[in-house]
C-alpha cells in the first residue's frame, strides 16, 4: 500500500472504484479494502464517494443476502460509468505520463 499525499488520493479514488466496479460487482466494504490494498483510505472516504457516484447513475445498486452477516448493497456499472471510467482512465494516462516525462527530464539535468 502507497502512503500519498490527500490532495492526490482524491483525483485518483474515483477512478479505482469505476476500475475494479467494472470488473465485478461488489459492496462498500468490499471496495473499502480492495482501495486500501493500493492507496491508504478508510470507509468515511470510500462511501461518499459511493454515493456521489451512485446519485450520477454511474452505479446501480442491489442487496444480496451474505452468509457472513447483514444483507450487503452492491454495486454495479452502469453504461455512463463506463463511459466515465474510460473517460477518467484517458485523462489519467495523459496526466500521468506528462508528470512522468517531465521528472524524467529533470532528473537527467542533474
Amino acid at each position: 500500500m502507497i502512503v500519498i499525499n490527500t490532495q492526490y488520493k482524491k483525483g485518483v479514488l474515483e477512478l479505482l472504484i469505476l476500475v475494479m466496479v467494472e470488473k465485478k460487482d461488489m459492496y462498500g466494504y468490499e471496495l473499502v479494502e480492495a482501495v486500501s490494498k493500493i492507496v491508504d483510505v478508510n470507509e468515511g472516504t470510500i462511501y461518499p464517494i459511493l454515493k456521489r457516484l451512485t446519485n450520477e447513475m454511474y452505479f446501480e445498486t442491489y442487496t444480496k443476502e451474505s452468509t457472513e452477516g447483514p444483507i450487503r448493497k452492491y454495486y454495479h456499472l452502469t453504461v455512463a460509468g463506463k463511459l466515465a471510467k474510460d473517460k477518467q482512465l484517458e485523462e489519467w494516462n495523459k496526466f500521468s505520463k506528462g508528470v512522468n516525462d517531465y521528472l524524467k527530464g529533470c532528473n537527467q539535468n542533474e
